[in-house]
């Protein structure tokens, strides 16, 4: 692979493991934020770590027609991806939702292979197959268990996944033409705003909010690396095709396996660890130089 392509998977890998980490840090401070006000803050202190890097950098002139599109982007990224999926997670477990939620590489692959954006090979389709497998043996019975209400609840987290998808694709145009750092403060200020409502109809700006100094700890480091693994995020959308960057989200569910090994005691099975191998052997396949 060329250098802007390593340095692009390794950016995709770093999003993907900090997707993981920050769900694990969600789930602690879930237990005294609601899910609206924990995504606004997720995201203001995520484009406030943007925002001077962004001022600093060489300003780009953004075409108006662009300036809706981008936004629109960030809103459904961060404000209609997030909605659906905790929705869904109303009604499924969460082992399930994430093995839904997996599929997220192989719907960008076949939105880029429909808007002429990347060519579909037997490599890279084997690839995402392979994380796909590895994430439901990495989760194991955790994505079987559970009841369920119908299908909204696998529909929903399905949409979510469409929805990011669809991002991942249709960034690429605005990527070209302006710089990383804009297109994302921007598109992140644009899902703040969308957010807010949420928030504000949930009761967040009736008082000032009172979570103890490890919720704050934990609200700060989830917006924190939300704000460094978007830039990532897009920076590797520019350098690498999108089904190559998205399939690195395989890791997040398995990072996030590891991380509640490590800290709740979780336990890590045999089929979790052979789960785990065959997300690697996917990533290796989908970057395979043949395609």
């Amino acid at each position: 692979m060329r250098r802007d392509e390593v340095l692009a998977a390794l950016a995709a890998a770093a999003t993907g493991v900090q997707v993981g980490a920050a769900t694990v840090a969600s789930r602690f401070a879930l237990a005294e934020a609601d899910p609206a006000s924990l995504a606004m803050l997720r995201y203001v202190i995520g484009f406030l770590c943007l925002a001077p890097m962004a001022l600093t950098a060489t300003r780009p002139r953004f075409r108006g027609r662009d300036l809706l599109p981008i936004a629109v982007l960030g809103i459904v990224q961060f404000g209609v991806l997030v909605w659906l999926l905790n929705f869904g997670l109303r009604f499924v477990p969460s082992g399930r939702a994430a093995l839904i939620f997996a599929v997220f590489p192989l719907l960008t692959m076949l939105i880029a292979a429909a808007l002429g954006e990347e060519r579909m090979t037997g490599a890279k389709a084997a690839g995402v197959a392979a994380t796909i497998l590895g994430v439901a043996l990495a989760l194991g019975e955790k994505a079987l268990g559970g009841a369920g209400g119908g299908w909204i609840g696998e529909a929903a987290v399905a949409l979510s996944a469409l929805c990011g998808a669809t991002c991942a694709v249709l960034y690429r145009p605005y990527l070209r033409r302006y710089s990383t750092l804009p297109v994302g403060a921007l598109a992140m200020l644009a899902s703040v705003a969308f957010l807010a409502m949420p928030a504000a109809v949930g009761g967040f700006f009736a008082q000032a909010p009172r979570f103890s100094a490890g919720t704050w700890a934990a609200i700060v480091f989830i917006g924190v690396s939300s704000g460094a693994g978007y830039f990532l995020w897009l920076w590797a959308l520019n350098h690498a095709t999108p089904t190559k960057v998205t399939v690195f989200l395989a890791l997040s569910p398995v990072t996030a396996m590891l991380l509640g090994a490590a800290t709740l005691d979780e336990p890590v099975t045999a089929t979790a660890l052979a789960g785990l191998c065959l997300v690697a052997l996917g990533l290796w396949l989908a970057h395979r130089p043949a395609d």
